[in-house]
């Protein structure tokens, strides 16, 4: 089992950037890919972006192109996510999550996450 503790979400004015962090505690840091989902009142959880278990591959759904991206450091086991030029539309509660055991490729896949965090409130103010 994987604890993730997400931080970093606030108050922010359109166009502003922000960025979230996940601290993970537990199973082997290195050993998963870590995503990040975001929802919103009314909504379905989305999927944000995901990196791989080593870092090397990530991957941005189609509302956090070109504006968001995500990186990890395995020597604290954190992950990140920078946003940048936000919208009011971006406004949701962000959660970090981990894959289950045995996956470790970047999957936008909500069913193939074990762990989730409790979610940082991100809203952006127009």
């Amino acid at each position: 089992q994987v604890q993730l503790v997400e931080s970093g979400g606030r108050l922010v004015p359109v166009g502003g950037s922000l960025t979230l962090s996940c601290v993970a505690s537990g199973r082997t840091f290195s050993r998963y890919a870590m995503g990040w989902f975001r929802q919103a009142p009314g909504n379905t959880r989305e999927f944000v972006g995901v990196i791989s278990w080593k870092g090397g591959a990530t991957y941005l759904g189609d509302s956090a192109k070109g504006r968001f991206t995500i990186s990890r450091d395995n020597a604290t086991n954190t992950m990140y996510l920078q946003m940048n030029s936000l919208k009011p539309e971006d406004t949701a509660i962000y959660y970090c999550a981990a894959t289950k055991p045995g996956i470790i490729s970047a999957t936008a896949d909500l069913r193939l996450y074990g762990d989730w965090g409790q979610g940082t409130r991100v809203t952006v103010s127009s």
